[in-house]
């Protein structure tokens, strides 16, 4: 979720045959076949609409508390990375978007935590994670995510992502297959590759690689950068404001029932870092010019686990159509469509978990149970 900029953070051909689908039956969701779909003529695109009721409801949720000091950390790389731990079970774990931090999954937590053991991490540079100075790329929360999973989960887990999260769990499981069992996408960050344009040719990269001439080093380039500097400080400044977290979260949050002090005192807390200018100085600058490199299309040519799309319809940001290429560009996908905005899952929370839960329960029922999950000391 970008609530510290106010535009998100930049989803598959025909699902494979027989490959699940849900539906809404008196309430109830019914995994269908995508060949069902196609007698009935039902567009592919959209698996089921869920309509929304009142989210005050969610207040009779388990809420997981907010603690100021944290949960559970673990040293990453000499790094300070915060993590919360709940429940027994086979392991999901949750990665928040933009700005964010594990206490957007507060309503989500307890409650997944009835049946699974659950992870929600702080990416490095978020939450109560180290606001290290380093070159942010995607790869860097890629390899953060591996390692958690080996050196902290210790077994293959269900990756969910949110926005910025979607695009690391996304990439996460390209990398490193054999640790992730399913993908779920919140409203992921990323973009399609423009097939009209043409591909990076040697010769390209080979100019790129040409050194700059005394008056780019020495002139453009500080110039551009102190630019860059003022601008970016400036938006940062404005976006830490409280009052400022509050009108862009009400912007994404259709039903802003959910937008209390808890949560913003999560987003706006982090800010007050020494180094949470630079970092976001760093993300703004370099982080955010390198997604061409990692279009969902390449990604998702290379995924081989079941991915669930849960959408929330009224994003302003990345709405269902999204969804629905991701959804007919990989073959083993299943959609749920929320009546939400850009966080589904703190929005409308009672349906978030309801759908997220029953897929997985049909994950597991794909499992063969004469082959047990592999460890990661078998792998």
């Amino acid at each position: 979720m970008s609530v510290a900029c106010a535009a998100a953070l930049p989803t598959a051909s025909a699902c494979r045959r027989g490959s699940p689908q849900v539906a809404v039956d008196g309430g109830k969701f019914v995994m269908m076949r995508r060949r069902d779909f196609v007698t009935k003529g039902v567009t592919l695109s959209v698996c089921c609409s869920l309509l929304s009721s009142s989210n005050g409801s969610a207040q009779a949720l388990e809420m997981l508390p907010f603690k100021a000091d944290g949960y559970n950390f673990w040293t990453w790389r000499d790094r300070r990375i915060h993590y919360v731990e709940q429940g027994a079970g086979k392991p999901v774990v949750l990665i928040h978007g933009f700005g964010a931090s594990a206490f957007h999954w507060r309503y989500n937590i307890p409650e997944l935590a009835k049946k699974y053991k659950v992870y929600a991490v702080d990416l490095l540079g978020f939450g109560l994670s180290e606001k290290a100075l380093v070159d942010y790329e995607a790869t860097v929360w890629m390899e953060q995510v591996s390692d958690f999973l080996r050196e902290v989960v210790k077994e293959p887990a269900v990756l969910v992502g949110n926005s910025l999260g979607g695009s690391t769990t996304l990439l996460t499981a390209t990398e490193v297959p054999e640790l992730v069992r399913g993908v779920v996408l919140v409203n992921s960050a990323g973009q399609f590759g423009d097939p009209n344009s043409p591909p990076e040719s040697p010769p390209a990269a080979a100019e790129e690689e040409q050194p700059e001439s005394a008056v780019t080093r020495l002139i453009v380039r500080p110039i551009k950068e102190a630019f860059q500097r003022v601008v970016i400080g400036f938006l940062f400044w404005q976006a830490k404001q409280p009052a400022r977290v509050e009108k862009v979260l009400k912007s994404v949050y259709k039903d802003a029932t959910n937008v209390d002090d808890y949560l913003i005192g999560s987003i706006t807390a982090p800010a007050a870092d020494p180094n949470a200018g630079e970092v976001y100085y760093r993300m703004m600058s370099r982080f955010m010019a390198n997604q061409s490199r990692y279009t969902l299309d390449r990604l998702l040519g290379k995924l081989s686990c079941p991915l669930l799309l849960l959408w929330g319809d009224l994003d302003p940001w990345v709405g269902p159509a999204k969804a629905a290429r991701i959804n007919e560009f990989y073959q083993d996908s299943t959609v749920v469509n929320l009546q939400a905005g850009h966080c589904p899952h703190d929005e409308a929370p009672e349906q978030f978990n309801k759908a997220l839960l029953e897929w997985l329960a049909s994950l597991e029922a794909r499992t063969p149970a004469a082959e047990p999950e592999p460890t990661l000391q078998a792998v």
